[in-house]
Order: C-alpha cells, then structure tokens, then sequence
C-alpha cells in the first residue's frame, strides 16, 4: 500500500503541473513563445545544473572506491538496455526521428525525478546507493544518448566530425564533465555556487512538466491516446524490462541492494528529456509528450505491481 500511494503522489505532482502548463497555454495566459523559452531555459541552465551537482557530490573517489560494484553492475545494465532498446525501436517504426524517440525511452526510464522519489519514500535506507547506482546512466545518456539521439540531425544520412563533436560539446555534457573534475578533485564550493547550483537544478522537474503541458496542449489527444505504438513503447518500458531483469537475477545471485537500485531505475516511466531537449531545437515533440503521459499513467499500476512481484 505504502508503495501504491507513494506512486500516487508522484503522480498527481506530476499531473498536477502538467494540467497547470496545459491550461496556461489553452487559455492564452502565457505567450505563444513560452514554451520554447522553457525548453531553451531547461537545456542551457536547469538540466546541466542538475547534472553538475549531480556529479559534484556522488562523483568522488571515496564513494566511487566504495561503489565499485555497484557502478560495474549499473554500466552492464545500462549496455544491455540500449541494445534492447534500439532493437524494439527499430522494430515499431521505420521513421528515423520516432525510433530515436523510442530509443530514448526505452533506455533511459524517469530515474531521476520519479526513482529518487520511490526510493527516497519506500528505500531511504539504500538512498545513498541508488544516487551512485544511476551515475553510469548520467554517464550514458550524456555521452551517446542526447547527441546521438535527441540532437541528432536525422535528415542527413552521414554527419561530419565536425557536426558530431558539435553535438557532444553542449551545455549538458560540459556540465557532467566539470562536476566530475570538482568530485574527485574534491573542491570545496563556495556556499552561494552549491545554492545556487542546487535551486537550478531542482527546477529541472517542475518546468519539464510544466513545458510537458505545453505541448500537450498543442497536440491532439486523441491521436496521443489512440497511438498504438506509444502503448507498446510503455509496456516494454515499464513491465518487459523489468520483468526480464527479475528472470535474470532469480539465475544470477547479487546483492539485495543492487537488485533494488536496478528494478527501481528499470520500472520507471519514460524519462522527459525526450521533450525538453528536442523541444529547444524546434523539433516535433508530440509522439514524446504522448509517451510521458500514457507511461506515467499506466506506472500508477505497474510500479506497484512489479517490486510485489519481486
């Protein structure tokens, strides 16, 4: 039940300030322009906020010497969720950009804002480790997914070095790269930079939702709601993964903490940066926003009954 209801609150948070950003932009109350300013605020201030602190306070040798496994374990699971991922993607749509959308999704789950909040509220005890559990996926999605993924220009059939290394050089991966020389540097912050590092990166959530909203209303939700393939998408997110990760570890022993920090990043729904960071480059972000809501509305009943099954 404990978990049922925390689920619950998440959700209703999230729903919460996507309804607000929907009739915001319904009503005409904040200007046609507001969305992309959001999404161009998430890319070049929040998210790379987020990230640096991230890295800032996880990323030291201390922890890192002490997590070993714990890292080890996160990069394989990772490796074999992309693989998975860019299979199925290939598999439900033929459209370059769609599969990249779906790629993301499927390798990379809402860890962040809803893993944090399940594990915080049901694991507090194991809190610290999920925090290092998910750095690799930090590491992953900053290296090869956003580049390759979200910034990619899929209308060119081979891009330069010159526009690969482009991509790689933005404002998230910059920010990854200085809070782990800060990390294990150790450097001491002055306390108005980690505030200050700490409340943007705490806006990063409420202004996706809130963007999130935006598009949404700008969609139709009938078409969102009636997309088959969002649907597929979800369920191998939310329960095939899963489901095929405790099939494996019923074989293969490891420990009780891992197996918590994995299931939890696995049994997420999908993750927002496949709105935010397509939305800053004026690509289309309909079938995304359609997947964060149809996902985190069938997570109310998947998360519960995933960690019952484990």
């Amino acid at each position: 039940m404990n978990l049922f209801v925390s689920t619950l609150d998440q959700l209703a948070f999230l729903f919460g300030l996507i309804a607000i950003g929907y009739l915001l932009s319904k009503c005409g109350i904040v200007p046609k322009n507001a969305s992309c300013v959001l999404s161009k605020l998430e890319n070049v201030l929040f998210i790379p906020a987020l990230v640096m602190g991230t890295f800032i306070e996880n990323f030291t040798i201390q922890r890192i010497a002490s997590a070993w496994k714990l890292l080890s374990i996160s990069f394989v699971i990772g490796f074999v969720a992309i693989l998975l991922a860019i299979l199925a993607s290939k598999l439900i749509t033929k459209d370059k950009y769609i599969q990249n959308i779906y790629t993301y999704g499927l390798s990379f789950s809402n860890f962040g804002f809803m893993g944090n909040a399940v594990v915080g509220s049901l694991f507090p005890d194991i809190f610290f480790e999920y925090l290092i559990f998910t750095l690799p996926l930090w590491i992953y999605i900053y290296l090869w997914g956003v580049p390759k993924l979200l910034m990619a220009d899929t209308g060119k059939k081979k891009q330069t070095f010159a526009e690969n290394l482009k991509q790689f050089i933005n404002p998230m991966f910059i920010a990854m790269i200085i809070g782990m020389i800060i990390g294990l540097a150790n450097i001491k912050l002055p306390n108005f930079l980690v505030s200050l590092i700490t409340v943007s990166g705490d806006c990063m959530s409420p202004i996706a939702m809130l963007l999130t909203g935006m598009v949404v209303s700008s969609i139709s939700l009938k078409k969102a709601f009636t997309n088959v393939r969002i649907y597929i998408v979800s369920v191998i997110r939310l329960v095939v993964l899963p489901l095929l990760f405790i099939l494996v570890v019923s074989f293969v022993k490891i420990p009780e903490t891992i197996k918590i920090c994995a299931l939890c990043s696995l049994a997420m729904p999908l993750g927002l940066n496949t709105i935010v960071i397509p939305s800053a480059l004026g690509k289309d972000t309909s079938v995304a926003a359609g997947m964060t809501v149809i996902s985190h509305l069938l997570s109310c009943i998947t998360i519960p009954l995933i960690f019952t099954l484990l």
